[in-house]
């Protein structure tokens, strides 16, 4: 049984609580916030609502305790800030269904709404839970505590079919606590299918983006398989039962490995303390990693399964598939020169030239976030153990202190035009014959720079 951790609650929220009693009104926690709470865990966020108080009066009395801001007044929301805290505070509201899509719904607060009632607008049997931080005391019309003991993703009731964005949701709340979706809810899942086209990508991409921070991001893409919600994304859809070499991949076919894979690079990305832009582009790149293998992989007469250039074939799908889920523009080159090069280092041992070649197909990414690819990969195979095959490869890397950016161009324009070189087409070309050449090792500074340009102009001429 779950028990909420009251040390959790910052004291402003009971100041907050304390004063809408006095005016004969309840603030009670509500959502996400009470989930977490019942997990032992801190709130992101603080969501309130106040019952039986007019808008009018409680805006009054919020602007007695801090810096307030109405932000939807169509809905009774108000945003509170006392000291470094932020609340989000709201009437209790029905919804109705007016009209197609996620936002179509005449949405009406009324603070004298019965608890139970004020519930029934929630997706997820987890977040429809309130509490009452005055009185230690849980509101669970809905059964959210049994379900989150039982690992089990339930909607509230059949009005969940109203909004296509919650399909979404449930693959990112199951990503986050281990959940499975109830059989009815991923019933009414599959009833939204039609209706996804309707969701702009900026709301794909929110959903999609909380799944690449969850912990377990294989429960998300199960859940999405379970929904139905696999089909709507053909480059994923083609995994499931795409053979693999039962050798390297005692773990099964393509969809099997791809979920262990996503789960591994979770892990990689919290033991590395990765950033939030970083941790997004390792486990999509975890994601799409083996996109190209269902139209590349073979099977011979020997039974013998290969895949022979999955890794380039992926890019296109890789890159069509971020566009699908509204991934921002700037991430999607990170994560398909990963795709294109997590299996580089099969080919051969990591030499200087190698890893400078490296370093540069790989930018923007770089050799560092690819070995935690290779890790992933790698260790996605259980019963097989973890390994991190392209380690040699980083620690050459950072010797060569390439590890993290590609090599620093040695010869530059500037360097052409003391030597005597012209502006023009041919002064880019010789640049980037320069830098080739500078990958391959035929010079490592300015003065053997120069001495290779000298010998090109003397070939030339």
């Amino acid at each position: 049984m779950f028990k909420p951790d009251l040390t959790q609650l910052p004291a402003p929220l009971m100041t907050l609580c304390q004063h809408i009693q006095q005016l004969n009104g309840k603030a009670w926690l509500v959502g996400g916030s009470v989930r977490d709470l019942m997990l032992g865990q801190r709130p992101k966020d603080y969501d309130i609502e106040v019952f039986g108080l007019e808008m009018p009066v409680v805006e009054t009395a919020l602007n007695t305790l801090g810096r307030t801001e109405l932000v939807g007044q169509q809905f009774g929301v108000l945003k509170l800030w006392m000291g470094r805290f932020e609340f989000d505070i709201a009437l209790p509201r029905s919804e109705i269904k007016s009209g197609s899509g996620h936002k179509g719904f005449d949405v009406t607060p009324d603070p004298f709404l019965s608890e139970q009632k004020a519930t029934l607008r929630r997706d997820f049997s987890i977040n429809a839970m309130m509490f009452d931080p005055l009185h230690n005391r849980l509101i669970d019309h809905h059964h959210g505590i049994k379900d989150l003991n039982n690992k089990i993703l339930r909607h509230i009731s059949p009005a969940f079919s109203e909004d296509p964005l919650r399909p979404l949701r449930a693959i990112q709340f199951a990503a986050r606590f281990q959940l499975k979706l109830h059989p009815q809810t991923a019933d009414l899942c599959r009833s939204l299918i039609d209706e996804s086209s309707s969701l702009p990508k900026e709301r794909i991409w929110a959903e999609w983006q909380k799944w690449s921070h969850a912990p377990y991001p294989s429960h998300g893409l199960k859940a999405l398989q379970e929904s139905g919600w696999l089909s709507l994304y053909p480059a994923l859809e083609a995994m499931p039962e795409c053979p693999q070499s039962p050798y390297w991949h005692p773990e099964g076919d393509v969809w099997s490995h791809t979920l262990q894979v996503c789960d591994q690079a979770a892990s990689v990305a919290t033991h590395y303390q990765l950033d939030d832009k970083t941790t997004e582009i390792l486990v999509l790149a975890a994601l799409c990693h083996d996109v190209g293998k269902p139209e590349c992989t073979t099977i011979d007469q020997s039974g013998n399964i290969r895949s022979p250039g999955h890794s380039q074939s992926g890019v296109p799908i890789t890159m069509q598939f971020l566009d699908q889920i509204g991934v921002p523009r700037r991430l999607a080159p990170y994560i398909s020169s990963l795709v294109a090069e997590h299996i580089t280092h099969i080919h051969g041992e990591p030499t200087a030239r190698a890893v400078r070649r490296l370093s540069h197909r790989l930018e923007p990414a770089n050799i560092e976030l690819w070995e935690m690819l290779v890790e992933a990969d790698a260790s996605g195979r259980a019963p097989a153990p973890p390994s991190r095959p392209a380690l040699p490869w980083l620690q050459l890397a950072q010797e060569l202190q390439h590890h993290q950016q590609k090599p620093h161009a040695i010869l530059n324009g500037k360097m052409l035009l003391s030597l005597g070189m012209v502006p023009g087409p041919e002064m880019g070309e010789t640049l980037q014959k320069a830098y080739h050449a500078q990958l391959d090792g035929l010079f490592d500074d300015e003065k053997s720079a120069i001495r290779w340009f000298s010998e090109e102009q003397q070939a030339i001429n």
